[in-house]
């Protein structure tokens, strides 16, 4: 074979190569349908996503977190992170009851907030958020508190009758909050000005305590409405209840989009009830009920390009991990992958809450790469 011939013969085995990559991310034709109802896009999708697991990776670029050294990269307790524009990492330490700052490099910056009830002070937090006004907002137990990036206090907004609300500020400045209305036994999600006064309400569920009157019964895996910002100033949102289902509604609360897939029902373990039942107090544990399946899933996230993942029951063979299922900005399934449960996804970069066998957490970021 001459020269001639070789570099031909080599150029038909990449070009089949890249063929054979190609096929085997497009694991299948997209089956589902996409029609608008009402002023409504309803989206069907099939049981298989559109193409296989191969069509996304991670690689892990940073870790913050020690086990001996430095105390600011000690982690009691996390609960939540987030990620400015710039790239600093934002992590709030619920036993600490303080966020701790990072650069992009993880190297330490400064800590915010304390342990209190007073002006800047942090009190049974449960949500933080970097806003895209360069703040950093905070859910307490009885108020919302507002910092800047230095550390600075702003201000606080008093919750009034709401228990817990979770918040996030949208980008009209508007709150989003997540609450415990005992006057209504729900929990609920609304929409509020940037003083707390109530604009739109997106949806309800019933808080366990009501399930209980109604029923008799503790549900071992009772299902709450969960939700995330989408597109700066929208809402996804699902009830697992309602099946496998999820909505997408505007900045007015109207529904825009619906999202809907075929499902395989999993059976709930033996193992997983006993597991279930074991985190209730004793004396609640005879009272406790659970149905023979699984919800179709757990919860659901957004990332910064409009797509949600769904955290799904499924979980990984011969692994304590689970599937998420991922649906691009119009709903269609287009993945299945095993992720880390805690995540938050930004520019492309996935920030995740992880531990070591010992629990010693980390904070860890990894970059994404999309083969679709």
């Amino acid at each position: 074979m001459n020269k001639k011939q070789k570099l031909g013969f080599n150029i038909v085995l990449i070009l089949l190569a890249i063929f054979l990559v190609s096929c085997s991310k497009q694991k299948t034709e997209w089956a589902g349908t996409i029609e608008e109802v009402d002023g409504v896009v309803i989206v069907k999708n099939p049981i298989e996503p559109i193409y296989g697991e191969e069509a996304f990776s991670l690689e892990e670029e940073l870790v913050i977190g020690e086990t001996e050294g430095k105390e600011e990269y000690m982690f009691q307790s996390i609960y939540a992170l987030d990620v400015s524009d710039i790239g600093d990492i934002y992590v709030f330490d619920f036993k600490a009851q303080h966020i701790l700052v990072f650069n992009p490099d993880g190297e330490y910056l400064r800590t915010i907030g304390r342990p209190g009830q007073g002006p800047g002070e942090l009190y049974l937090s449960r949500a933080l958020d970097y806003t895209s006004f360069n703040e950093i907002v905070v859910s307490n137990m009885n108020n919302i508190t507002f910092f800047i990036p230095d550390g600075e206090y702003v201000k606080s907004i008093p919750l009034g009758k709401i228990s817990g609300l979770w918040a996030r500020i949208d980008s009209d400045g508007n709150i989003f909050g997540f609450g415990i209305f005992r006057e209504k036994e729900v929990y609920e999600l609304k929409k509020y000005d940037p003083e707390l006064k109530e604009l739109y309400s997106f949806g309800s569920s019933p808080l366990p305590s009501a399930e209980r009157r109604r029923t008799g019964k503790w549900h071992a895996f009772f299902n709450v409405l969960r939700w995330d910002i989408i597109n700066g100033n929208q809402i996804v949102c699902g009830y697992p209840e309602e099946g496998y289902i999820f909505k997408i509604y505007d900045s007015s609360a109207n529904l825009i989009r619906k999202i809907e897939k075929e499902y395989t029902k999993i059976e709930i373990s033996k193992k997983d009830l006993e597991e279930a039942i074991a985190e209730h107090p004793a004396d609640m544990r005879e009272d406790i009920t659970a149905p023979k399946y699984y919800p179709p899933y757990i919860t659901l996230r957004a990332d910064d390009e409009g797509r949600t993942y769904v955290y799904t029951y499924e979980r990984v063979p011969d692994s304590e991990k689970y599937y998420f299922d991922i649906f691009d900005a119009e709903g269609r399934y287009i993945l299945k992958v095993p992720l880390m449960t805690r995540f938050w996804i930004l520019k492309n970069k996935l920030y995740s809450i992880e531990e070591d066998e010992e629990g010693f957490q980390y904070i860890k970021r990894y970059q994404i790469t999309w083969g679709i």
